[in-house]
């Protein structure tokens, strides 16, 4: 783990070095590295790639992940920090900004992300779908600039720390129906 700073860290951020990894895991300054592109299975899908993101890496298969979905559209993988004992991440598979980034024609491809999110649980023995979040970390506050939505299961069981980082209606954290319901809203009003 890389020495963090304090004075980065939101003034709501833990001050210890040990929970620091929860707000900035340890790949995040990885995004900074170039990588080379090399041929078969870790050929960019596509032109959107961008080879500093570590999304797109792990997408390409050029970090190693635990990579539970791929297609076309949409990928998920295992969190490396997980906040709960069911932690994925769905992102979609071209890059993405962040969710600050979306428009009201993006409200389908959240919908995915949310859609796959819940059979990745369902894959995953996850019966209580009550009992999950689902979300979004709200720029400034999220560490890799490629859309991702977190998959927390279940949320009862989500430590201290969890709670806090993604917790609901915070400044930091978005929910994918409250971010559906933003995007809705920006074509009706189309000044946000």
């Amino acid at each position: 783990m890389e020495h963090i700073d304090d004075r980065l860290l939101s003034p709501l951020a833990p001050r210890s070095r040990h929970a620091a990894h929860i707000l900035v895991p340890r790949w995040a300054n990885m995004a900074q590295t170039e990588g080379s592109v090399t041929t078969g299975d870790s050929v960019p899908l596509n032109e959107d790639y961008h080879k500093t993101c570590i999304f797109c890496k792990i997408i390409n298969k050029e970090v190693e992940s635990d990579l539970l979905h791929r297609d076309e559209e949409l990928s998920c993988f295992r969190d490396i920090n997980p906040g709960a004992p069911h932690h994925y991440l769905v992102v979609p598979s071209r890059h993405v900004g962040n969710c600050k980034s979306l428009r009201p024609e993006n409200v389908p491809l959240v919908e995915k992300m949310v859609e796959l999110g819940k059979t990745m649980l369902q894959n995953n023995n996850v019966t209580d779908l009550e009992d999950i979040r689902f979300g979004f970390h709200w720029p400034p506050f999220c560490s890799v600039t490629h859309l991702h939505l977190h998959v927390l299961a279940p949320a009862s069981q989500m430590g201290f720390m969890s709670r806090l980082v993604y917790r609901p209606n915070s400044y930091w954290f978005i929910t994918a129906d409250q971010l559906i319901q933003r995007l809705n809203s920006m074509s009706s009003n189309p000044t946000q």
